[in-house]
């Protein structure tokens, strides 16, 4: 198959729409008069804190649906191996949402906190709150990686280009708009990608499902057809890692900068959890055309259509299932307009967690720690380097794995491990200083990291209970872990945590060790932290109240870097 051209225009068509209402976002937005809350490279990070409900329920769910969620979700199911019991993240992180919204949203936005990492720094400091920066930025870079992974198997079926040349036109259009616009132009950009994605795959469905060379999906879930039922199962022995995974979805996805840039965008507390309970609803809607799509992809006689024997399990293909099958199984007319949606549709993720990673690293590192003198002219512009910075890191890091389920894993791991307990500890328990956050940082560093990670074929140093080598594993003989680690470190860190903070307190306070031994501060920015505690109950659930505390919110500005103006409130 050759480069079809009407399909080419199209698709180049369809990105200049994209990069259009990226810039008219920008535009619009840019003319609204500045309140005097928020510096230049602060609206940047989160606009100026008045995202409607409508625009935030559509920013929020594409962010989670983007091309890992659509095509790893579909490879999930197809794969030998796995299959829909396995494919974990739609319902891990839909809960996630939830628990998010929960427990984590209402604290975060009454707080007015301007990236996730803010708390860290108000209570340890600048250099020790700043480690929370390395699992936060790995985990966006690994995801966007695997949203332009997903993106290069969507244009390279469509087109037979280079996948990486694929990837490489889609990261400079993710960047171009997210640089002239920066949150407008994202989340704006996000209502018509979700729209495109929602569209291109329910049409392109019943095409796929009536294709002649499908077998009832019904009876290849359970039924050996063409090959193993894609249902698939979860035996005794692999029970501690299905559980391990179930956790690490859930909990894991919660601590990112791209779920709490629209936390902290929103005009009110309570606006910013009901985004994220609308938001898992919506991303399991939006799951369900892969799964069935994986399904299809188990159940298909591919001597029967053009793409032909072997069959893409064969070819090691499995991360590019959703395309392959809109290409052969639905009629052109569809398939590119299914296909170039989807395509379209993924940059949706990309230039959340370019932005996201861009953001923490201006605020947080750049200006809380390198330069705090720096001036907001000066922010700005290191924002727009950042931009491009990670955009390109997040290119290159595709060379490092085919599989984009492997790559969605691995981005929500060190995320899990190492910062969820942080979070939890400096949002939730009282007496937390910075001895107890460093040791259990790298204490569960070595824990993690122990256990090995077979997609990136690191071996283990640390054999858990059950640890085995796994000959028939995709990339080559590995030890796998059946124990749950994962979970295990993570739980580790957090009661290490409390226990090195609770001791090293009573050390001092009973004279047992000097102050001038102190040497991280610990307990400098204590009663910072407890006053900011005693803030947010005084006032938790009324957000107007927290907006009149002008003195106190001065203390809570990590960065003091926030005027104290009331905040616009836009319905």
């Amino acid at each position: 198959m050759g480069v079809d051209i009407g399909g080419l225009v199209a698709i180049i068509l369809f990105y200049l729409v994209i990069l259009i209402i990226g810039i008219w976002a920008a535009w619009k937005n840019k003319s609204k008069p500045s309140h005097g809350e928020l510096l230049r490279n602060e609206v940047i990070m989160i606009g100026r804190r008045d995202i409607g409900l409508t625009l935030g329920i559509f920013t929020m769910t594409a962010t989670w649906v983007g091309g890992a969620y659509i095509n790893g979700t579909a490879e999930g199911v197809y794969a030998v191996g796995l299959g829909f019991i396995w494919t974990q993240a739609p319902i891990g992180y839909a809960v996630s949402l939830i628990f998010g919204g929960l427990f984590f949203a209402k604290t975060m936005r009454l707080r007015r906190y301007v990236t996730m990492l803010d708390p860290f720094q108000e209570t340890y400091g600048g250099k020790i709150g700043s480690l929370m920066f390395i699992p936060a930025v790995m985990g966006e870079l690994f995801w966007t990686a695997a949203v332009l992974t997903a993106l290069g198997s969507s244009l390279s079926v469509i087109f037979e280009i280079n996948v990486h040349l694929a990837i490489v036109i889609s990261t400079v259009v993710a960047v171009c708009y997210t640089l002239i616009g920066g949150l407008y132009s994202v989340a704006y950009t996000d209502m018509a990608q979700l729209f495109c994605i929602f569209v291109g795959l329910y049409v392109s469905l019943p095409f796929a499902v009536l294709n002649p060379a499908v077998t009832n999906i019904a009876i290849t879930s359970t039924e050996y057809v063409y090959r193993e039922p894609w249902l698939g199962s979860v035996s005794p022995e692999s029970a501690w890692i299905w559980i391990d995974n179930y956790f690490l979805m859930t909990l894991g996805g919660i601590p990112w900068q791209a779920y709490f840039q629209r936390v902290l965008s929103t005009s009110t507390a309570s606006r910013a959890q009901l985004i994220s309970f609308v938001a898992a609803f919506s991303t399991l809607i939006l799951a369900v055309p892969s799964v069935i799509i994986g399904a299809i992809g188990a159940s298909t006689d591919w001597n029967q259509t053009s793409y032909g024997l072997p069959d893409p399990m064969d070819r090691n293909e499995t991360q590019m299932i959703l395309p392959i099958i809109l290409r052969y199984l639905c009629p052109n007319y569809i398939a590119f307009f299914g296909l170039g949606a989807v395509s379209a549709a993924v940059m949706s993720s990309a230039d959340s967690s370019i932005l996201s990673a861009s953001s923490m690293f201006t605020r947080n590192i750049y200006h809380g720690v390198l330069r705090r003198e720096a001036t907001d002219n000066e922010l700005v512009w290191i924002m727009r380097a950042a931009i491009i910075l990670f955009g390109s890191l997040a290119a290159a890091m595709t060379w490092l794995s085919t599989s984009v389920y492997g790559l969605w894993y691995l981005s929500s791991d060190l995320i899990f491990v190492l910062l969820f307990p942080q979070l939890v500890s400096v949002l939730y328990i009282k007496g937390t200083n910075a001895y107890g956050c460093i040791i259990s940082y790298f204490f569960g560093l070595f824990l993690r990291v122990g256990g090995g990670e077979p997609y990136l074929r690191i071996h283990p140093f640390i054999c858990y209970a059950g640890c085995h080598l796994d000959i028939t594993f995709p990339t080559g003989p590995i030890y796998i872990q059946t124990f749950p680690f994962k979970t295990i470190s993570m739980f580790t860190s957090l009661m290490t945590n409390v226990l090195v903070s609770y001791l090293t307190k009573f050390l001092f306070d009973r004279g047992m060790f000097p102050q001038k031994l102190d040497i991280l501060k610990g307990f400098v920015s204590q009663p910072k932290k407890e006053k900011t505690n005693k803030i947010t109950s005084q006032t938790s659930g009324n957000t107007d109240a927290v907006e009149q505390i002008s003195s106190d919110k001065e203390d809570m500005d990590p960065l003091n870097t926030t005027s104290q103006n009331k905040e616009p409130v836009v319905e």
